[in-house]
């Protein structure tokens, strides 16, 4: 078979696990894409921005607070959120890629966040046989524009979990 075929299934039946998308879109521009997969005991959420957007770190209020040292913040940007509401539970502690810091300190305005890629994950333990539905709820930015999220990912929950080696735990850090 040809070497290029094989790659090709390869990255088909790779792609297959994860969940279909779940698109956030301010007028025809992707705002912001969700996929989520299970890999192994780990619940692995993939956010993809689209060109100009931002996003914000799933311990963003906490890491603000802590800047903040006790001073009142003139605005805040939420957190991203990732809740099981069927098929799952969460086990063990969230992990995120490293956020970026966005923060403006002379303009005692602080934030942290990812403005490309950025991978969250979780121990969980299935709780029923079927798929699993997790909501994502935050919200992603421009310099001129915010727009609300919140969406719906159906992932499908393996009879026998398996390591698909998507979560590179030295990569990720622990949320606050």
């Amino acid at each position: 078979m040809n070497r290029y075929l094989l790659l090709l299934v390869a990255t088909l039946a790779s792609a297959a696990d994860w969940s279909q998308p779940a698109e956030v879109r301010h007028e025809d521009e992707l705002v912001i894409s969700y996929v989520a997969r299970l890999d192994g005991s780990n619940l692995v959420v993939r956010a993809t921005l689209g060109d100009g957007w931002h996003t914000f770190a799933l311990d963003n209020v906490q890491r603000v607070n802590e800047r903040l040292a006790g001073k009142p913040a003139l605005s805040m940007d939420r957190s991203t959120e990732i809740v099981a509401t069927s098929g799952l539970e969460i086990e063990g502690p969230w992990r995120q890629s490293p956020p970026k810091d966005f923060s403006r300190p002379q303009l005692r305005m602080f934030s942290f966040g990812y403005d490309h890629d950025a991978l969250f994950a979780a121990r969980v333990r299935a709780t029923n046989g079927g798929p699993a539905k997790l909501r994502v709820r935050g919200q992603a930015c421009t310099q001129t524009v915010c727009k609300n999220i919140d969406v719906t990912l159906t992932v499908a929950v393996p009879a026998k979990p398996t390591e698909t080696g998507d979560v590179k735990a030295s990569e990720l850090v622990q949320v606050r």
